[in-house]
Parts: C-alpha cells; structure tokens; sequence
C-alpha cells in the first residue's frame, strides 16, 4: 500500500474510484456530510467539486493506493483567510470499509500533517462524529478535543449526531 497526491488530471481519471470509496462511507454509516441513498452519481458530483481547488493548489488530495485500488482518501485544504495564512483544515478522511484497521487511517492523516507542515501550515483543524472511528483515530494521533456540538449534523440514517471539534499543532 502507498499514499499519494492525486493531481486534478488524475483525480479526474479516478472520479469512479473516488465516487466508490464516498459511496462506501455512506453505506457503512460514516457522517461525512450525506444521507442514507448516496449514490455514485452524488459521489463524482462531490469529487468533481473538489477538481478545482485541487487544480489550483488551495487543496491536496492524497490517496491509499494498493494494487491500483484506491482504498482510502484525505483531503488538505488550506484557510483562504488573510488572517490564517497557517492553518489547513482536514476532511474527508475515508478509509474503505474492506481495509479498515490497518493504519490506513493513521497513514493518510501522517501524509497530511506532514505536507500541511511543507506548505508551512502549523495549525490544523477538524470535526468529525462524537463518538465514531475517526474520533478515536484522531485522539490516538494526538488531536486536542475542543468540544462536542450536540446534534450538530445528521447521521447518514437522519438521525441528528454531535460533532467533535478538534485541533492539532504541527509546526
């Protein structure tokens, strides 16, 4: 298994990849962002959203690769804010639901931190469910909890969730 960054050109060329690894988020119950029924239609409309920053370079998106599947995904995007010229945030940290508990997770996230901290970003930041996976990976990694919104989104069942915030320093 290898992590890498996608470019546009090749994020294009695997938006039916990209789309199956969102789908799968879903399906298993992960709350990032949609509802029970997302399909790989949704999917490559949301990855297709994500082509222009990727082009332009105000987001990186690294892959888990392994056999040419893509088994995993992190998208870096750095604060446009004059204000926060430091600063990134991470999302859409996806592993698929065939290839969890094993580093995976903790890979990509390394791979983020540590370009974050190439692009001279010291601060970064994330939400993920209370209570879910990701929450534990990210504690694990050494991320500072800084509070729980109760029922801040909905779960892909509709069913409302709380929200973790959390921070990480990394320069």
């Amino acid at each position: 298994m290898i992590i890498r960054q996608l470019d546009a050109a090749e994020a294009e060329l695997r938006l039916p990849d990209l789309a199956d690894l969102l789908v799968d988020a879903v399906a298993q119950g992960a709350s990032v962002n949609f509802l029970a029924g997302f399909s790989q239609t949704d999917g490559h409309v949301f990855w297709r959203g994500q082509l222009p920053g990727v082009a332009e370079g105000s987001r990186r998106l690294f892959v888990a690769v392994e056999d040419d599947r893509l088994l995993g995904t992190v998208v870096l995007t750095f604060a446009h804010q004059p204000n926060q010229p430091h600063r990134a945030d991470i999302g859409k940290m996806l592993v698929h639901s065939s290839a969890r508990r094993r580093g995976l997770g903790r890979a990509l996230l390394d791979t983020a931190e540590e370009e974050a901290r190439r692009a001279g970003r010291t601060l970064l930041c994330l939400d993920t469910e209370e209570g879910s996976a990701g929450d534990a990976l990210y504690r694990a990694c050494g991320w500072t909890p800084i509070g729980t919104i109760p029922g801040y989104a909905l779960s892909p069942d509709g069913v409302p969730a709380g929200a973790t915030f959390f921070f990480k320093r990394v320069g």
